[in-house]
């Protein structure tokens, strides 16, 4: 298993000014400007124009993952801040979902700021204000070298999930240079939201509103939603000069069985983000491991270079179906790395709505193997035509 040729990185690391990066949302969600892209030509729309592509061949898959304020603030005796930033759970279940419901103590990996500053098992704490109750937040550091951190609370009737409601700050991309701010709760939040977990926005959705979703329901375009909560790995950079050498994150996805009858049945799939593309390219591969005895559904990072006979797409997901159907499973829970670079051939894709990615980054890999060279057109395009970049910026629709 190899991919045929790893990428020269380099070509991924254009050069994007300051300037084009989206510091904040526009006023109106769907008031983006969108790219549209089809077999190499190109135009310029407004993103709630973009009804105007899709029919009732066209099977939308939105990922509904609902973001957390993830960015925890504590302060010790001395006067020294602690930011605690979570990253993962590890107790009492790595679940998300789980976790999320738990009314006792958990423990996550975290990104720790001012982590010199704080010894393991000193105890932090913090008041919240709940209904008029008051509840006392602890934080206790279990492993300096592990960075995981234990959460406690001293009322049981609030769930994890809420806590962290009341005592975090939306978690903004690094590269927004800013603190949150009261627009930012709604707005780095899909309107179709649901399953608490992920770090960061899947940031595609951003765009959609109710309106435009009622207007593709009246055109006959279906709609169906998978969960991949999205962690903090979607903004590492790649730093090895093989691709293939470059350590990709781990996340979970959650489909239930009604999601994978509508692959089943799909026409044409068009993935609302890179999340909901890497969530349906890993449930292939889930379907090819059942199809070999294999009922693990742990994505690794190259699985999806292989050589050799494989399903088609409606094989690949009747595989599962059928499956979770013999095992009485409504919802199927795993884990995917799965690293799309050029040379993939893609198994469930026909097309993609994205953002404008950072440079050299795992993401930007991902639109150079669906689009292939004519990435570089449509980013340049981009850059001279005044469209905003990254998280809240404007839109793409990509159909090779």
């Amino acid at each position: 298993m190899s991919i045929p040729k790893p990428p020269d990185l380099s070509v991924f690391n254009y050069h994007l000014p300051d300037e084009k990066i989206a510091k904040h949302p526009l006023a109106n969600r769907d008031d983006a400007k969108l790219l549209y892209y089809h077999k190499g030509d190109i135009q310029d729309r407004i993103f709630k124009e973009s009804t105007e592509f899709l029919n009732d061949q066209t099977t939308l898959f939105f990922n509904n993952t609902k973001v957390i304020p993830a960015r925890l603030h504590f302060q010790k005796d001395t006067g020294a801040h602690i930011e605690i930033f979570l990253l993962k759970p590890v107790s009492p279940t790595s679940i998300i979902s789980t976790i999320m419901e738990s009314s006792g103590p958990v423990i996550w990996e975290c990104m720790v700021g001012n982590l010199k500053r704080w010894k393991e098992g000193t105890v932090l704490s913090r008041a919240l204000n709940a209904h008029q109750q008051e509840i006392m937040l602890t934080a206790t550091l279990v492993s300096r070298e592990k960075r995981t951190v234990s959460l406690s609370w001293d009322n049981e009737n609030f769930s994890f999930a809420e806590v962290v409601e009341m005592a975090g700050q939306v978690p903004l991309p690094p590269y927004l240079n800013r603190d949150a701010e009261p627009e930012d709760k709604p707005r780095y939040q899909t309107v179709y939201s649901k399953e608490e977990g992920a770090v960061a926005a899947p940031t595609a959705g951003l765009h959609f509103t109710d309106e435009i979703l009622e207007e593709l329901k009246k055109k006959g375009v279906r709609e169906s939603f998978l969960t991949l909560h999205v962690s903090a790995g979607t903004f590492q950079p790649i730093k090895v000069d093989d691709a293939r050498e470059h350590p990709m994150h781990s996340e979970q996805i959650e489909v239930t069985i009604d999601t994978i009858q509508d692959l089943v049945n799909a026409q044409r799939v068009v993935a609302v983000g890179t999340t909901s593309m890497r969530s349906l390219e890993s449930l292939y591969w889930f379907g090819v491991r059942l199809a070999r005895g294999n009922e693990e559904f742990s994505i690794e990072k190259l699985e999806l270079y292989q050589d050799g006979e494989l399903p088609n797409r409606g094989a690949a997901f009747s595989n599962i179906y059928d499956w979770m159907k013999a095992k009485g499973l409504e919802r199927l829970s795993g884990s995917t790395e799965i690293f799309i670079m050029p040379g993939y051939q893609f198994r469930v894709c026909d097309g993609l709505f994205t953002n404008f990615h950072q440079p050299g980054s795992t993401l930007m890999l991902l639109v150079a193997a669906f689009i292939g060279k004519d990435w570089q057109k449509v980013y340049n395009h981009g850059l001279e035509n005044g469209y905003r970049f990254l998280s809240y910026g404007d839109s793409s629709l990509l159909l090779p």
